[in-house]
């Protein structure tokens, strides 16, 4: 081949603009082709690799600085960076990055040539020796290497695509290659999520599968989202919740269930909301809500010394311990705390509408004492939250599913935690006298019925199941992404998902 034809065309460093995407990507099909001319292949199979980049930083920490090895290793990864004209290049792999020495002495005229025909971006698998550099970098001496996977777009620098925090979210994959914290914290997601599944196995509860398909889109107050079955010409709706068909499976005899999946409401977005999420339930016999809130205290505090090392960490700034007992505390307490305010001496709804109105507190849901006091609880107290509190004791009105308390009138045993003033859990002593059930799943409907769109329908299959008896159960639903959101200091739900859900760009 002549010099001519191997001659790649040279890449600017920045990439500042979109018109900079299309002429950097024009240049690097150009090198696809000389790479297909010269015989190699761009995309192959697989490549035998010996060692990740932190296990050979491991192995060779206390390497010398000068000193080289014969240890014959094989890498490979993405190229994020190159010097001296492809004499330095580090190469990053899932678990860190190891530098790779590219030198003249080493390697053929031709390999030479293929070298300057890579760009950032770019998979590379290299075979060498390792050694140290006289400025302490721990190095692979390359002596052979093949092309695994030639990319086609630059990697961004300060084009306005990318400066974007949305695109970030649009475009996860490449933030994922320029942030290496952005993987980090996607790991943490999976840890999580492994060590919470432990602590629930190792507790002899069994993971079940419930449909995420249903007739009746029950066990939350919330709106769904709707579709259509053609073969059954079936309305159904996305589970807003797994909590009915789980109790269904406690009515079966399944004592210790849980369910780690999706949850879809047709809501809206913030920084704490996105409307396809991740939720465990889990359900337990024989158990209330005070073993319940022990049980919570445990399995989080396992999770965060597993994932962390530690039950103590900072989020947002402020210091949050999961080592320290959680606070339980009345709602109605939490409010008096708050406000000064003591709804427990109010007994009707204007009572505690007028308090209300005396907080500028506006009741926009509800026309009952209850939501008036959750009302001015969300707005007078939630935020205040910042250690973990189990706030207990809530109005009957806003628990349907909840079995009631058992000294205090008009209240149920249900219980939420808070952690920096948000929500994080929400679990109960679970409602199993079918009339009464049904009675409360009646008062819904007729709400669904007089236009509230997040009122619980009635779904008599479900009561049905309860009539053939249900024993003493526990239960609690968790947010997955919110807890990953404190493991990993994050400030917006969209920085723990993956793919959030995000409007389409016109």
């Amino acid at each position: 081949m002549s010099r001519e034809k191997t001659q790649a065309p040279k890449q600017a460093e920045t990439v500042t603009s979109e018109a900079d995407v299309s002429r950097l990507k024009g240049e690097r099909l150009k090198k696809l082709a000389l790479l297909k001319e010269s015989g190699i292949n761009p995309y192959p199979y697989r490549f035998d690799r010996t060692h990740k980049a932190q296990v050979l930083q491991e192995k060779y920490k206390d390497l010398p600085n000068g000193v080289e090895t014969q240890d014959e290793v094989k890498v490979c990864g993405r190229v994020l960076n190159e010097r001296n004209t492809w004499l330095f290049v580090d190469l990053w792999d899932d678990s860190g990055k190891i530098q790779l020495f590219c030198h003249k002495d080493n390697l053929t005229e031709d390999q030479l040539k293929t070298l300057r025909m890579l760009d950032k971006g770019d998979f590379l698998g290299a075979t060498g020796t390792v050694r140290r550099t006289n400025k302490g970098e721990l190095s692979i001496k390359v002596t052979d290497f093949q092309v695994l996977g030639k990319s086609l777009l630059p990697l961004p620098d300060s084009w306005s695509g990318f400066t974007d925090v949305e695109a970030r979210y649009r475009h996860r994959y490449v933030d994922m290659i320029i942030h290496p914290q952005v993987r980090a914290t996607f790991a943490k997601r999976s840890q999580t999520i492994r060590y919470m599944r432990r602590f629930l196995d190792d507790h002899d509860f069994l993971e079940v599968e419930t449909p995420t398909l249903q007739v009746e889109a029950g066990g939350a107050d919330a709106r769904p989202f709707v579709t259509h079955h053609n073969a059954l010409d079936l309305e159904l709706y996305l589970r807003i919740a797994t909590e009915l068909h789980l109790k269904r499976l406690v009515v079966g005899g399944m004592e210790r269930v849980y369910e780690i999946g999706r949850i879809f409401r047709n809501e809206g977005i913030s920084t704490r909301h996105n409307p396809e999420f991740t939720m465990m339930e889990m359900y337990c016999a024989y158990g209330d809500y005070n073993e319940l809130m022990d049980f919570t205290e445990k399995m989080l505090r396992y999770v965060a010394e597993n994932v962390l090392g530690t039950a103590e960490f900072s989020y947002q700034g402020q210091e949050i311990s999961f080592a320290k007992p959680f606070r339980r505390l009345r709602m109605l307490d939490a409010i008096k705390e708050a406000t000064g305010k003591d709804l427990g001496e109010t007994e009707t709804y204007q009572q505690a509408l007028d308090i209300a109105n005396e907080l500028g507190v506006k009741v926009e849901k509800g026309n009952t004492r209850g939501h008036v006091i959750n009302a001015i609880f969300e707005e007078k107290a939630e935020h205040l939250l910042q250690q973990p509190t189990f706030i207990i004791d809530y109005p009957v009105e806003i628990s349907p599913l909840t079995k009631a308390h058992r000294s205090n009138p008009g209240e149920v045993e249900r219980f939420e935690l808070f952690v920096y003033g948000r929500e994080l859990a929400n679990g109960y002593s679970e409602l199993t006298d079918p009339l009464d059930q049904r009675a409360r799943l009646e008062d819904q409907a007729s709400k669904k019925a007089a236009g509230d769109d997040e009122a619980m329908p009635l779904d008599l299959d479900f009561i049905m199941a309860m009539e053939y008896g249900m024993p003493p159960t526990m239960g609690i639903g968790i947010g997955i992404d919110r807890l990953v959101m404190l493991l990993t200091d994050s400030a917006s739900i969209r920085d723990v998902i993956a793919f959030p859900t995000m409007k389409p760009r016109s």
